[in-house]
């Protein structure tokens, strides 16, 4: 029933892509009609969005191309242990929740470094949080444009790599235009209605699949179970085990939970949408809205999985152009034939298109606020300035991106989003904790802790058995790897935060004033600065 080379119509699946692009830019335009005049306007959309609003917005910020087809597939396949990335991903809104959200809205501006560096030396710590900025964004846009070359070959039948190249220029060039037209604002509304599209599109799928089993998920997962007892006897109990995935690796799958559960909070482009809202009330309230959606969409995951698993078959989605990411549009195929599928693959387009314009945002603004204002212009540029240092930086990145999509076209990408999320919370969560709940921190300890976490990462990472040693690793025909977890966030992390305490406590430097006033503005949102512009 399924042609192998692509699925559905490619004519249909491009034509769905094309009218979303059409009706978002369209939409883009019209809520940016009075243009961008304000460097708060291209950041942060003038703090203007309610919380319900900001709500949607993280939800399509965070629900990845990844999430979408990757955690479907990893349920298929492996059944308990692919929800445990869905575990993991839907925990980590409660660190934020409780920890993150309303602090850091109350106590910074526009980026993640306004708040670190806010009472330790400026400069020096500005600049180690934008670097960590940029070299998380930069993994995770490489992640999503590296995704959508494989996703391509999936949905429109392109094959050749120079056609794969093609769609990632044109993913590309979109992105930019979103950004450079929209700013914050425009970007926030196409995420939006992406999250709606989304969530819409699981939700019809999966009450779909549970109405062909008379609404019993036990009878689900039955199916599910039997299918695979008939393709191999006696293995299907497998989906209800745990460890099927990572077998004995054990510090494995600790080391990937901690990068999941906490990486979330230290992600630039997460965090800068906190400040999309007027005040601390509306991040938190922008925090649950997001909570619902996401963990709405994360256990629908389940049974869009269990139900590829049962109505198609690992072993025919094994087959297809991107193996387990083809699951959720296999299944999509099979309940509905042609026009279902296409609207997956536009919905999945769309995915792509809002996470790469956020992380381009969040990219470009920790670039021309951070590094060129605070740093290199010591804080003296003017507004108009800034915003067209931000623009020429978007560009740049969306350049970058392309470049870096091509080279890694093909590649196994797992190790880019789980050195993202790893990054995030080696580096950026210990000094963002650190900053807002211990006042004797200082700039010795930021700076021990971002670099300290960030290249303990990266190091481990590069000789993990995801890059190099094994046949799925990203160079699999070389072997330099001598550490022995995919992820490593089981030691990084811990780097993170010891070398923030210890280079805390080894400085005598503290500003117990603004320690005070810190903690007053985190608590109360007094003498904030994020809905002010310059």
């Amino acid at each position: 029933m399924f042609p192998l080379a692509t699925l559905g119509n490619p004519a249909v699946n491009i034509g769905i892509f094309v009218g979303f692009v059409a009706i978002t830019l369209t939409v883009v335009i019209m809520v940016t009609r009075g243009g961008l005049k304000r460097s708060g306007d291209f950041y942060t959309g003038g703090a203007a969005f309610s919380g319900r609003q900001n709500g949607f917005a993280i939800a399509g910020d965070y629900l990845s191309a990844a999430s979408f087809l990757g955690i479907v597939g990893a349920v298929a396949f492996y059944g308990y242990d692919g929800l445990l990335y869905s575990v993991g991903f839907f925990v980590a809104w409660l660190v934020a929740l409780l920890l993150v959200a309303e602090p850091l809205r109350n106590t910074g501006r526009y980026t993640m470094a306004d708040v670190i560096s806010y009472r330790v030396q400026d400069r020096p710590v500005r600049m180690a949080a934008a670097i960590s900025t940029l070299l998380v964004s930069f993994f995770y846009l490489l992640a999503q444009m590296a995704g959508a070359g494989g996703l391509v070959a999936l949905l429109l039948g392109i094959d050749s790599k120079v056609g794969q190249n093609l769609v990632i220029v044109v993913v590309g060039l979109l992105m930019v235009a979103y950004v450079l037209i929209g700013g914050m604002k425009g970007t926030t509304w196409v995420q939006m209605i992406k999250a709606i599209l989304l969530i819409i599109g699981v939700i019809v799928m999966s009450v779909w699949v549970m109405a062909r089993v008379g609404f019993n998920l036990s009878t689900l997962i039955q199916q599910a179970i039997d299918h695979v007892n008939t393709v191999k006897p006696g293995t299907g109990d497998h989906l209800l085990e745990p460890m099927g995935k990572y077998g004995t690796n054990k510090l494995g799958f600790i080391s990937l939970s901690i990068a999941l559960v906490l990486g979330a909070s230290g992600l630039p482009h997460v965090l800068m949408r906190f400040y999309t809202v007027p005040t601390a009330k509306e991040a938190r309230r922008s925090v649950t809205w997001a909570i619902g959606l996401i963990g709405l969409f994360y256990l629908l995951t389940m049974i869009l999985g269990f139900g590829a698993a049962w109505l198609v078959g690992a072993e025919k989605i094994k087959a297809m152009p991107g193996g387990a990411n083809a699951a959720a549009p296999a299944l999509a195929y099979e309940l509905g034939g042609t026009i279902l599928m296409a609207l997956i693959s536009g919905v999945a387009f769309a995915t792509i298109l809002a996470v790469v314009a956020g992380l381009t945002i969040t990219a470009s603004a920790s670039f021309a606020h951070d590094i060129y204002n605070s740093v290199i212009r010591r804080g003296e540029a003017a507004p108009r300035q800034e915003l067209r240092v931000a623009r020429i930086a978007s560009i740049i990145i969306g350049l970058i991106s392309i470049v870096g999509g091509v080279v890694a076209n093909g590649q196994n990408i797992a190790f880019l989003v789980s050195l993202a999320f790893a990054l995030a919370a080696s580096a950026n969560l210990p000094s963002i904790l650190y900053t807002l709940y211990w006042r004797r921190f200082n700039t010795r300890g930021a700076l021990w802790s971002i670099y300290g976490g960030l290249i303990s990462a990266m190091v481990l990472i590069i000789f993990s058995p995801a890059v190099s040693g094994n046949s799925a690793a990203m160079f699999p025909q070389a072997n330099f790897a001598w550490f022995p977890l995919d992820n490593p966030a089981l030691v990084s992390v811990p780097i993170g935060f010891i070398l923030g305490w210890l280079g805390t406590i080894t400085s005598e430097e503290h500003d117990e004033d603004k320690a005070v006033e810190m903690e007053v503005r985190s608590l109360t949102g007094a003498g904030a600065g994020g809905a002010v512009d310059h």
